[in-house]
This record gives structure tokens, C-alpha cells and sequence, in this order.
């Protein structure tokens, strides 16, 4: 009988112990979702200070017209060389890896690169690390994708 107690107050702990991790998991999952959403907000208002603490000193930015890092990404934000202007997020998915979060997102961005309207349909990676309880954002990368934008502009 007293095994019998054992047991179940074992198969209890692990139960609420797998809860606990899989409560954390989303936690950590819709911190880094809503951290990206507000630095899709923050390209869009061309917010270079808040972008200057969020991406890492050592951060990568592939584009389709060339990879580059924060100095320059910063820059050609603060210029209004790209103005991402609006991303529309239909899907996310994140992955951690210890201290990484890699976060894909299936969206459409409405950009302004080089004077000229651009709306495309992007698979964007983004990776973050989290260095003394901080993210940072050291890879940003767009990959176009071959469905047609979904976006509904007028």
C-alpha cells in the first residue's frame, strides 16, 4: 500500500513537473514572438535607438540586395534607405537551443528600398541569444518565397 502512495505521489510530481516546463516553454515562445513584433514596430517608426539595444553588436542582416551588420543596418533604417513600412505575420514557429531562439516567421513586408514600393512574401529567420537575462537579435535573414503576397493592399 505504501508503494502504492509512493508512486503516485511520484507520477504527480512528474506530471506537474511536465507542466511546469511546458507552461515555461510558451512563455519563452510568445516572449520572443512579441519581442520580434515590436521590432517590426520599431523598423516601422525607424525607432533606431530601441533597434541599437536590441540587435547584438555582432548581428547579421541578409537581405536580397546584400549581408551586412548593425552599423550599417542601423544606418540605412535611420537614412530611410529601406523603410519597412508593414510586416504581416501569418505564421511563427520557434526553435530554442539552449540560450538561441531561432524564430521563422511566413510573412509579407510592404517596404519602401530605395524610393521605391516593394511588397514581397518573405520566410524571415531571425535568431536571437540571450546574454544576462537579455535578448539580442544577431541574425536577421529574408528569404523570398515563391507563393504570391497575401497582403490585400489598396
Amino acid at each position: 500500500m505504501e508503494e502504492l502512495c509512493i508512486m503516485k505521489t511520484k507520477i504527480l510530481y512528474l506530471a506537474f513537473a511536465l507542466l511546469c516546463i511546458s507552461t515555461a516553454s510558451a512563455q519563452s515562445e510568445n516572449e520572443i514572438i512579441q519581442l520580434s513584433a515590436k521590432k517590426w514596430q520599431w523598423m516601422s517608426d525607424k525607432n533606431v535607438d530601441s533597434l541599437s539595444l536590441l540587435f547584438h553588436d555582432k548581428s547579421d542582416f541578409v537581405h536580397m540586395g546584400g549581408t551586412w551588420g548593425k552599423a550599417r543596418e542601423i544606418d540605412i533604417i535611420k537614412g530611410g534607405f529601406i523603410w519597412y513600412k508593414k510586416a504581416e505575420v501569418y505564421s511563427n514557429a520557434v526553435k530554442f537551443i539552449g540560450n538561441t531562439a531561432v524564430l521563422l516567421s511566413d510573412m509579407d513586408l510592404v517596404a519602401v528600398v530605395g524610393g521605391n514600393d516593394a511588397i514581397n512574401s518573405f520566410m524571415v529567420t531571425e535568431v536571437y541569444v540571450k546574454e544576462k537575462s537579455q535578448w539580442s537579435l544577431v541574425q536577421l535573414t529574408f528569404s523570398k518565397l515563391s507563393r504570391p503576397v497575401k497582403l490585400k493592399t489598396n
